[in-house]
């Protein structure tokens, strides 16, 4: 029997314990843009290295149609209880192939939040989503190979190393880098515990 991926028609608000994944909003935009001033975040992501406040708007804002074409399912990452939560991150899902079952994973984090685990849960958290909700069979991340951070926090959020894919992305100064392809698949998925 072929199964189709769910598609929600709003991003939920997912919680463990003082974990929080939950929809972009304008409130957002002053963080994510001061965030996104550190270097490293362009260096290793397709965020712009001169990102602007409309930059930040601009991601907040392009949500409903993100969601209504089946485009990218992004999240905000909070950390923290009640009214003492701070803003960790952004995560999502995107280059989304529905036919086959399969989405990319991508996130950053904010330099306050990094080394903490936080990265590590929140991946946990919309890769169990995306499996357990949506029908997703696989999620990939292609991450910069000089990321090492990165590629450490997925392999102990569950993902498993598949092989370096050469020449994979095109930076803006037009120089070619190799990604190293990491991938979780549902039926070998273990979950948050």
């Amino acid at each position: 029997m072929f199964i189709m991926i769910w598609w929600p028609s709003e991003i939920p608000t997912l919680q463990y314990g003082r974990y929080t994944l939950r929809p972009p909003a304008e409130k957002d935009v002053v963080a994510i843009f001061n965030a996104c001033q550190d270097p490293l975040i362009p260096r290793f992501t397709t965020v712009p290295a001169n990102y602007t406040m409309a930059h930040a708007l601009d991601f907040v804002q392009r949500v409903p149609a993100s969601i209504e074409l089946k485009r990218e399912l992004p999240f905000v990452i909070e950390f923290g209880v009640g009214d003492d939560k701070e803003f960790a991150g952004v995560i999502s899902f995107h280059t989304i192939s529905i036919e086959n079952h399969r989405a990319e994973i991508g996130y950053w984090m904010h330099a306050p939040m990094r080394g903490k685990r936080i990265g590590t849960i929140a991946t946990k958290m919309i890769t169990g989503y995306g499996f357990e909700t949506m029908g997703f069979k696989r999620i990939e991340a292609a991450v910069d190979l000089d990321n090492h951070a990165s590629q450490k926090l997925l392999l102990s959020a569950g993902y498993i190393r598949e092989g370096v894919l050469r020449q994979r992305v095109t930076r803006a100064n037009g120089e070619q880098i190799d990604m190293v392809e990491l991938a979780a698949l549902a039926g070998e998925w273990k979950g948050l515990d």
